[in-house]
């Protein structure tokens, strides 16, 4: 198996019109003039979680602004060709169908402060120089700045479905920590939209035993985490060749322990790559997890 480069990796056929597909019947349903770019894909899925929010509070006001709303109103939120919200933590919302927090963009969204934008394009620099640029513009285009954490302190970072491509991260003062929970994030976005452009559908009733988790998942969850902590260790790799200090030793502390995971793993992963049907796809996975071993 030869190797693939980060970007070849997740270059994928299909993905691209997936979402264009998604963004224009969001834009019909809204009846506003959005574009087709990641980030126009990424904004729609916040105008209409938000229009639903406020049709449902009966605000005629709010559902007005989420109607009417393009990505090109939002520049003065942009950070180069990504989006970086900072909310407070009051703002963070909660789904009657999930308690993981999120946060919409509002009339009132403000910019992030100077100091956080210079370190996500810090971030985002780090990321392209080792090869995971696409994956970022394309699959994390609007990232939430949460909690400033120091580099001992557990760092929480997640995604939603019903927002693609946003991130929710927390963050330390080091660019390249950052990066990585980016890509970490990204990845499960991009795995979603696969999933979706591929039409593959995974059984909700076999599981694998995940050791990030420490329990057993569903393939769907077993399959994730396998791809994004593979595409966190080719970046720590990388990385870590050029860092120094204490985070040079954060990243070198990701790739010992994801050693350990992914042998843990990896006898699981070809029975759980044979329930996608989509031969790029379970290809483009193996070959993550295959690439991370060898470089970890």
């Amino acid at each position: 198996m030869s190797t693939l480069s980060p970007e070849a990796l997740v270059t994928l056929d299909g993905i691209a019109g997936h979402q264009h597909l998604r963004t224009s019947r969001i834009a019909s349903v809204l009846g506003n003039g959005i574009g087709s770019s990641a980030l126009d894909y990424a904004v729609a899925h916040h105008l209409l979680e938000g229009a639903e929010h406020a049709a449902r509070a009966r605000n005629t006001n709010l559902l007005a602004w989420y109607r009417k709303t393009t990505t090109r109103d939002l520049t003065h939120l942009s950070t180069g060709p990504h989006i970086l919200l900072s909310p407070r933590p009051e703002n963070l919302l909660r789904s009657e169908i999930s308690e993981t927090a999120y946060y919409l963009i509002r009339p009132d969204t403000s910019p992030a402060l100077p100091e956080a934008q210079a370190l996500v394009r810090a971030a985002l620099a780090s990321a392209a120089e080792h090869g995971f640029g696409t994956l970022l513009t394309q699959h994390a285009p609007v990232v939430c700045l949460l909690n400033r954490r120091r580099l001992d302190e557990t760092l929480h970072s997640w995604a939603l479905t019903r927002l693609p491509g946003t991130v929710f991260t927390d963050y330390t003062a080091h660019p390249e920590v950052l990066a990585r929970d980016l890509i970490h994030e990204a990845a499960h976005n991009w795995l979603n939209d696969a999933l979706a452009a591929h039409d593959v559908r995974l059984p909700a009733d076999i599981t694998f035993f995940s050791p990030w988790r420490g329990t057993p998942r569903p393939v769907y969850g077993f399959l994730h985490a396998c791809w994004a902590f593979s595409l966190t260790v080719l970046y720590a790799r990388q990385a870590s060749r050029s860092a120094t200090g204490a985070v040079a030793s954060f990243l070198d502390a990701h790739l010992r322990q994801q050693v350990g995971q992914f042998a843990s793993a990896l006898d699981s992963l070809a029975q759980a790559l044979s329930y996608v049907s989509a031969d790029a796809l379970r290809d483009r996975v193996s070959r993550a997890v295959g690439e991370a071993m060898e470089s970890a």
